[in-house]
């Protein structure tokens, strides 16, 4: 697929929250498509004019207009009003279209059954795809046909990396590790911003001394190939500094934490995409 290819297709977001704005923009920066291509379906008047006003995109107050006119339709709600829309858009999609749904949690068949529609991509992105560094792990449902495939491919390409997964399993496990990540980092920096301006600096010098602290060490360890305990290793002098500092935090449990942390991100996925099934099936029941 081309560029210009992509640029034909009509793309409706519904909900209009910060990561269909990340997607938003990473698709305008990559020129993949053009702004009048775009509409967002966000019930909020005051977001829906931000959006228009910063992005230049159509903005719509109405789910069903803005599916019917999409080739390819983004699921971006929240996963507690996720059965709302799927109930709203029963029946509603058409031969040829394609949705994506980036809703944390929930499943393929749950989708594929809310909306009686099976061409399904689902997706766990996270935020940093707004400046073209994100990392989204998707798996479609047997019905994306090789075409879709690529549409899906080329649009989380301009959002950063994508790792597709043939088992949806996977998907539960990269919301807890990449989807959710981008919060552990940001606790970390925090806490070292908190502590450097304990030892005395100005907030603004601490905030720049662990950003690019932080934002080298990645490049490092990714331009080196290295394993992170090889590096680790490699700067660790015996009675050194980072010694002392590596004793503090194994002493309380930084490993066990981040684990902890992980495997708590994972269960709430999994929680998620149950709830999702057993309140559809009363939805549908009724």
């Amino acid at each position: 697929m081309t560029n210009g290819e992509l640029m034909l297709d009509q793309i409706s977001f519904i909900g209009g929250g910060v990561m269909a704005e990340a997607i938003v923009q990473g698709l305008l920066t990559k020129k993949l498509v053009s702004p009048a291509a775009i509409t967002v379906s966000e019930p909020r008047k005051e977001r829906r004019e931000e959006l228009k006003r910063t992005c230049g995109i159509g903005v719509s107050d109405r789910n069903i207009g803005a599916v019917a006119s999409s080739k390819i339709v983004i699921l971006c709600v929240k996963p507690q009003d996720v059965n709302n829309v799927l109930t709203e858009l029963e029946g509603r999609l058409k031969d040829g279209q394609l949705v994506i749904s980036i809703v944390a949690g929930t499943r393929l068949h749950t989708i594929s059954e809310g909306l009686r529609y099976d061409a399904i991509v689902r997706v766990m992105p996270n935020t940093p795809a707004q400046f073209g560094e994100g990392m989204s792990v998707w798996t479609a449902s047997a019905a994306v046909s090789a075409g879709h495939m690529e549409d899906a491919r080329t649009i989380l390409g301009a959002l950063g990396k994508e790792l597709f997964m043939h088992d949806e399993k996977f998907l539960d496990m990269a919301t807890a590790v990449s989807g959710t990540g981008p919060t552990y980092v940001f606790l970390v920096m925090e806490a070292m911003i908190d502590a450097a301006v304990h030892l005395g600096f100005p907030r603004h010098i601490a905030y720049e001394l662990v950003t690019e602290t932080i934002r080298g060490s990645i490049i490092y360890a990714i331009k080196s190939g290295k394993h992170p305990a090889e590096l680790r290793n490699l700067v660790t002098s015996p009675g050194g500094t980072s010694a002392a500092a590596l004793y503090q935090l194994e002493k309380g449990g930084l490993r066990t934490v981040v684990s902890k942390a992980i495997l708590a991100a994972y269960e709430r996925s999994r929680s998620l995409g149950e709830r999702d099934v057993s309140a559809h099936g009363r939805t549908r029941g009724s």
